[in-house]
C-alpha cells in the first residue's frame, strides 16, 4: 500500500517500509495467532481471508478501494479551489497514511500535540503545523533541539494570548514561527475578539525568538451541523479571520492563513481564496476524510452538500460476532466501547455474514454499547443467529483508530496490508 518510491515526498519512506519488519505478537489484538512472530510485511503479502484464516473479533479493517478513492477526491478538489492541504494526522497517527496523503499532495501534516509531533518526526515529516498552543518548557527545549539538528524541518504553531508568548519567549533560544489564532465566544482556544489577537500578535513582534508567520483558525467548533444558521456562523467567523489577516504586518513574505476541519471545508476554501491585496498561503487542515464516516461525516461534509461533488466514500467497517440472543428482539456482539467510536453515533449494521458465508443486508439498530458488548434491536422475525458476523458502519473515525494498534486493509474480505498506529 505504501511501496513508493517516485517523486518528492516529504517523509521518510524507508522508515515507513521498516514498519512491515516489525514482528505480530499476542500485542495486537484480532490477528490470526497462526501470524505470531511474522512480520506485519509478510502477513500483509500473504493475502489472508478474513472469515477463513483464523482472525478473532471483534476486527476493524479498512477498504483499501476508499482509501485510495478519498485520497484522490480530496487531492483533487484541493487543487481546483488553489488551497493547500497539511491533514491533522491524529485522526489515524498511522504513518503508513501519512505517506499516501503526502504522495497525493499534502502541502504538510497537523499535529495536536507535542507527543504526535515526536511521531511525525521519527518518521521523517518535513513540515508541521501543530494546532495548539506550546507553552510546556520541556517539550520547547525538545522542539528547538529538533529544528537546530534538521534544517530541513519547517515547524510552526499558534499562540492567542500574551502570556502564551511570553512563555514561549523564556525558554526558547533559537527563532520559531507562529501564528496568531483567532477564536470566538463559544469556541475552543484563540484570542476571544480582533483587540485581542492584535495584541498577540503586537507581543510575538516583540518577542526575540517568535516570528509572526500568519493566521490561524477553527471553524469546527461553532457548528456542529450544515443547517443555514450554522453555516452562517460559520462565515460570520471566517469574515473577522480575513479582517484580522489583513490588520496584522507579517515577519514573512508570504503569510499562512489556515482553517478547516472536515465539516465546513468549502466555506473556508471560499474565504481563504477571495483575492488578497499580497500573497498568502491558505492552507486546510481537514483530516477526516481519509476514511470518511458512516455517521456524522456522512451528514455534514461538504462533498455530501456540494451539487455534482463526487463523494467520500467510508473506509472503515467493523466486523463483530453475535455472541447471544437472549430475546427474539435483542443480539449482543463481541464489540464494544474498547473496539469501536460511540461519542458522535452510534454504530451501523451494514450487512449480516452467516454460516453460509454470504453477506446480506440486515435490518438492525445498535441501541447502546458497553465496554465490551454491543446490544442490537432486531425487528420480528429477523434470521440473525449467534455466530453470525455482522459488518458496521462507524461514525467519526478520529475515536477509531486509537483502540488499534495493527488495523487489516481489505479487499473484499482480502488482507492486502497491515496499518500500524501510534498512539
Amino acid at each position: 500500500m505504501c511501496n513508493v518510491r517516485s517523486g518528492t515526498v516529504d517523509i521518510d519512506l524507508d522508515a515507513v517500509l521498516a514498519i512491515r519488519a516489525e514482528r505480530i505478537d499476542w500485542r495486537f489484538k484480532g490477528l490470526p495467532a497462526g501470524t505470531f512472530g511474522a512480520t506485519l510485511g509478510e502477513v500483509a503479502d500473504r493475502g489472508l481471508d478474513l472469515f477463513a484464516d483464523g482472525f478473532v473479533g471483534p476486527l476493524v479493517v479498512l477498504d483499501r478501494a476508499a482509501l485510495e478513492h478519498n485520497l484522490t477526491t480530496m487531492a483533487r478538489w484541493c487543487a481546483e479551489r488553489g488551497v493547500l492541504l497539511a491533514p491533522h494526522g491524529k485522526t489515524t497517527m498511522a504513518p503508513q497514511l501519512f505517506a499516501r496523503q503526502l504522495v497525493h499532495g499534502a502541502w504538510g501534516l497537523t499535529a495536536a500535540n507535542i507527543s504526535q509531533l515526536r511521531v511525525y518526526r521519527a518518521f521523517g515529516v518535513r513540515r508541521v503545523l501543530l494546532a495548539n498552543q506550546l507553552v510546556d518548557p520541556a517539550g520547547l527545549r525538545w522542539l528547538a533541539a529538533e529544528l537546530d539538528a534538521h534544517p530541513g524541518f519547517e515547524f510552526t504553531c499558534w499562540v492567542d494570548s500574551v502570556a502564551a508568548v511570553e512563555r514561549m519567549s523564556e525558554v526558547l533560544t533559537r527563532p520559531v514561527d507562529v501564528l496568531v489564532e483567532l477564536g470566538a465566544r463559544g469556541g475552543r482556544t484563540g484570542a476571544r475578539d480582533l483587540p485581542t489577537a492584535r495584541a498577540v500578535a503586537e507581543a510575538v513582534r516583540r518577542s526575540p525568538v517568535l516570528r509572526l508567520a500568519g493566521v490561524a483558525g477553527y471553524e469546527g467548533a461553532l457548528a456542529h451541523d450544515a443547517s443555514v444558521t450554522s453555516r452562517s456562523i460559520v462565515d460570520n467567523y471566517l469574515f473577522h479571520l480575513r479582517e484580522l489577516v489583513l490588520d496584522l504586518d507579517f515577519e514573512v513574505d508570504e503569510p499562512i492563513v489556515t482553517a478547516g476541519g472536515s465539516a465546513y471545508f468549502d466555506q473556508v476554501a471560499d474565504a481563504l481564496t477571495e483575492p488578497w491585496p499580497f500573497r498568502v498561503r491558505p492552507v486546510l487542515r481537514s483530516g477526516a476524510y481519509i476514511t470518511h464516516d458512516d455517521g456524522f461525516y456522512r451528514g455534514i461534509s461538504p462533498f455530501g452538500r456540494m451539487p455534482g461533488a463526487t463523494g467520500l466514500r467510508s473506509a472503515l467497517t467493523a466486523w463483530a460476532q453475535v455472541t447471544s440472543r437472549p430475546q427474539e428482539d435483542l443480539a449482543l456482539l463481541t464489540l464494544g466501547k474498547r473496539d469501536a467510536s460511540f461519542d458522535e453515533g452510534l454504530p451501523e449494521p451494514h450487512v449480516v455474514r452467516g454460516r453460509d458465508g454470504i453477506a446480506r443486508p440486515v435490518k438492525a439498530t445498535v441501541t447502546a454499547l458497553n465496554d465490551q458488548h454491543t446490544f442490537v434491536s432486531l425487528p420480528a422475525g429477523s434470521p440473525v443467529e449467534v455466530g453470525d458476523w455482522l459488518g458496521l458502519g462507524l461514525s467519526h473515525p478520529c475515536t477509531v483508530f486509537d483502540k488499534w494498534q495493527v488495523i487489516p486493509v481489505v479487499e473484499g474480505t482480502t488482507v492486502v496490508d497491515l496499518v500500524r498506529t501510534y498512539f
